[in-house]
C-alpha cells in the first residue's frame, strides 16, 4: 500500500521526552494504573484520544487574532453557523462547548421517562445522557460490529430487521429517536453506508421516529463511502458529507474531532420548536445560543477547521495514517479489530491477554503495561467504559474488549507510529506477564475517567 507524505508542513513544534522504565513504573503506579489520570508530561507518545487533540492550521491560529468575544451577538457564531448551515444542511446550529454538551441538550428536549433510544452501539457520554433523562439504550448494530475478526465493509451499519422488531415490541411512539453514530467508535471506527443512511431514515419517516446523528467523525465516514461504496467514487468529500445528513433530523457534533479545533461542538436541527427548547436549556446549561460555552476566536476555528477536513488529501492522510499503523501490528499478528476503522487501532484486548477474563479487566491492565513498556498513552474501551447496569449494578461484559491506539490529527508522524508499533510488537512476546487488575476507587458515573486500580 503507498502512504501519502503529509499534506502540511510543520511550523511549529513541541517538546517530548521518554521516562526511564522505573519512572514509568512509578508513575502508572501514581495514576492507579488509569491512563486517564497520567500527566501529560509524563507521556511519550500522546495515544489516548482524538478528541481536541489536533494541530491547528496556520489560517486557524490566524483567526484566533479576530475572535469577537461579545457576550451576545458574535460575529464568529455567524461565520459557525452559515459553515455548518452550508456544509450539513440544516436550519438550526446551537454552539456548545464540546460534543457531550449538545447529547443532553439532545436528550432533554426529546426524551420521555420510560422511552427507548436505539442505536449502532453506545458510546459511553451518550448512553449516560440518554439514561440520565429517563430513557433505555439498545442496541441495533449489525452482530458483525461485535466480532472483532469479522472483515467486512460497514460494520457500522443498523441492522434494520432488529430495528423493526423493536418499533413493533416497545412501539413507535415509545422510542424517543435513533441514534446513528458516524462512525462507531467504540466498534473500532466502522463506518455506515450511505444506503444503510437511507433505509433507517425511510424505515423512521414511516413510523414518525426522528433520526439524529452523532456526527463526531462524520468526514471519515464520507471518506469510507468514496473509498468503498459503489457510485460515490467520483463524488467529492463534501458532497457527500451534505447527502449524509440528508438523511437526518438533525446532529449532535464534538467539533474536537472532524472539526479539526480542541474545544467546542453543537447541535443541529431542523425543526424549529424543538430548536427553541434547546436555546431555553443551552443559555441554563452552557452560555447564550450565540456562543454556548465557546470563546469567539474557538467558534472561528472550528468554522474553518470544518472547511478544512472537506479537502480530499486531508483526509486520504488521516485514514491512511491510521492504517499504518494497523497493517504494521497485523503483519506481526497482533490481534486488531477489523477493518482498520477512521480514528484509531484497536487492539484486542480478549486474545492479546487469553490468559485474563473479563473481571480481570484485560483491556485496562493492557493500556497501563502499554505505558509502562513504552511510555506510550492508550485507553481501555471494555469493561470499565462500559460501566454497570444502572438497576442491577452488575458489571456489563461487552463482547468487544479493547484498547484504543488513537491518532490525533496532524500531530505524529509515520516514524512515532513506528515507535508505537515495535513497542507494542515486543510486549506480545511476553503477554503472559500481564497482570489483571481490580477496583480500588470506583466512581458511580463513567467510572473510566477518574477510576483507580491495583493489581489482583
Amino acid at each position: 500500500m503507498n502512504y501519502p507524505a503529509e499534506p502540511y508542513r510543520i511550523k511549529s513544534i513541541e517538546s517530548i521526552s521518554l521516562l526511564s522504565r522505573e519512572e514509568r513504573i512509578k508513575k502508572i503506579h501514581q495514576a492507579g494504573y488509569n491512563t486517564f489520570l497520567l500527566s501529560s508530561k509524563d507521556i511519550y507518545i500522546d495515544l489516548l484520544t482524538d478528541s481536541g487533540t489536533n494541530a491547528m492550521s496556520d489560517k486557524q491560529w490566524a483567526s484566533m487574532m479576530t475572535g469577537d468575544e461579545a457576550y451576545s451577538g458574535s460575529q464568529n457564531f455567524e461565520l459557525l453557523k452559515k459553515t455548518a448551515q452550508h456544509l450539513f444542511g440544516f436550519k438550526y446550529i446551537v454552539p456548545t462547548h464540546q460534543g457531550r454538551a449538545a447529547e443532553n441538550l439532545l436528550s432533554l428536549i426529546t426524551i420521555k421517562p420510560e422511552q427507548y433510544v436505539a442505536g449502532n452501539m453506545y458510546f459511553t457520554t451518550t448512553r449516560f445522557h440518554i439514561e440520565k433523562n429517563g430513557a433505555t439504550f439498545i442496541d441495533v448494530i449489525n452482530d458483525d460490529a461485535h466480532d472483532a475478526m469479522s472483515n467486512v465493509p460497514f460494520k457500522g451499519n443498523i441492522d434494520l430487521d432488529k430495528l423493526k422488531q423493536l418499533i413493533e415490541e416497545k412501539g413507535a411512539e415509545n422510542i424517543a429517536y435513533i441514534c446513528l453514530a458516524i462512525t462507531v467508535n467504540l466498534a473500532g471506527g466502522q463506518p455506515v453506508s450511505m444506503q444503510n443512511m437511507r433505509d433507517v431514515k425511510a424505515l423512521c419517516e414511516k413510523h414518525h421516529i426522528r433520526v439524529f446523528y452523532d456526527a463526531t467523525r462524520c468526514v471519515e465516514n464520507a471518506y469510507f463511502i468514496k473509498e468503498q461504496e459503489a457510485g460515490y467514487q467520483d463524488v467529492s468529500i463534501k458532497e457527500i458529507v451534505h447527502e449524509m445528513f440528508s438523511y437526518a433530523d438533525g446532529c449532535t457534533m464534538s467539533g474536537k474531532k472532524d472539526c479539526l479545533v480542541n474545544i467546542g461542538g453543537f447541535l443541529a436541527l431542523n425543526n424549529q420548536q424543538l430548536f427553541e427548547q434547546a436555546c431555553e436549556w443551552v443559555v441554563a446549561y452552557e452560555g447564550m445560543p450565540s456562543y454556548g460555552g465557546m470563546t469567539g476566536r474557538d467558534m472561528s476555528a472550528m468554522a474553518i477547521g470544518m472547511q478544512e477536513a472537506m479537502q480530499f488529501e486531508y483526509i486520504q492522510h488521516r485514514i491512511l495514517q491510521v492504517r499504518y499503523l494497523g497493517n504494521k501490528l497485523k503483519a506481526a499478528n497482533i490481534p486488531i479489530i477489523e477493518p482498520i476503522g477512521g480514528h484509531a487501532v484497536f487492539l484486542d484486548a480478549k486474545h492479546f491477554c487469553p490468559h485474563l477474563t473479563q473481571e480481570q479487566l484485560p483491556a485496562q491492565s493492557l493500556a497501563a503495561r502499554i505505558y509502562l513498556e513504552t511510555g506510550v498513552r492508550t485507553t481501555e474501551r471494555g469493561t470499565v467504559s462500559a460501566g454497570r447496569d444502572k438497576i442491577t449494578r452488575k458489571n456489563y461484559f461487552p463482547k468487544l474488549e479493547t484498547v484504543r491506539l488513537t491518532i490525533p490529527r496532524r500531530v505524529y508522524t509515520y516514524a512515532h507510529l513506528d515507535f508505537v508499533a515495535d513497542g507494542i510488537i515486543a510486549l506480545y512476546q511476553q503477554k503472559e506477564t500481564i497482570q489483571g487488575l481490580k477496583f480500588t476507587y470506583e466512581p458511580k458515573q463513567l467510572r473510566f475517567f477518574t477510576a483507580r486500580f491495583a493489581y489482583i
